[in-house]
């Protein structure tokens, strides 16, 4: 199946089926649903959400196009104004792309001055004595049978 592309400034209010519009200005595509639907696919361009190549005759979008919120759950590639029809997927690894997906966005857009979270390299909590509370369960359970040897 193949989809035409057309540049233009601003999105029209209605969008024809079979064709991609690309807004360069916007940073986004727009086309109808390739599963045949009636819904409107929006694919924005930044570093975290698609990419858009134009090799000077065809377009490709990249990552993959996954309808998920869509009933129709369609999951297709745009390469080289070729419609790739791709599998489905589980909705475990529907969520897992989510979460990266989310994870890559918080990188990307956190400003200076944002307080960055990093599990391996922080600092652990103290208790109220300024002690370090070791985490998890062998953490504590040390910690336990340290206090019992110190009492003693």
């Amino acid at each position: 199946m193949k989809i035409q592309h057309r540049f233009v400034e601003c999105i029209p209010d209605s969008i024809d089926s079979g064709v991609l519009y690309i807004s360069i200005s916007y940073a986004t595509a727009i086309h109808l649903c390739i599963c045949g639907c009636g819904k409107e696919v929006v694919t924005p361009f930044s570093p975290t959400d698609w990419k858009l190549i134009f090799d000077g005759e065809t377009v490709s979008l990249t990552p993959s196009i996954g309808n998920w919120s869509f009933p129709c759950r369609s999951h297709y590639f745009i390469k080289r104004n070729r419609i790739e029809v791709a599998g489905n997927m589980s909705q475990r690894t529907i969520d897992r792309n989510r979460e990266y997906d989310r994870q890559l966005k918080d990188h990307q857009y956190r400003k200076p001055n944002d307080v960055f979270h990093d599990p391996v390299n922080e600092t652990p909590p103290a208790d109220a004595t300024g002690k370090l509370v070791k985490a998890g369960f062998v953490g504590r359970m040390s910690s336990f049978l340290n206090s019992i040897i110190k009492s003693k």
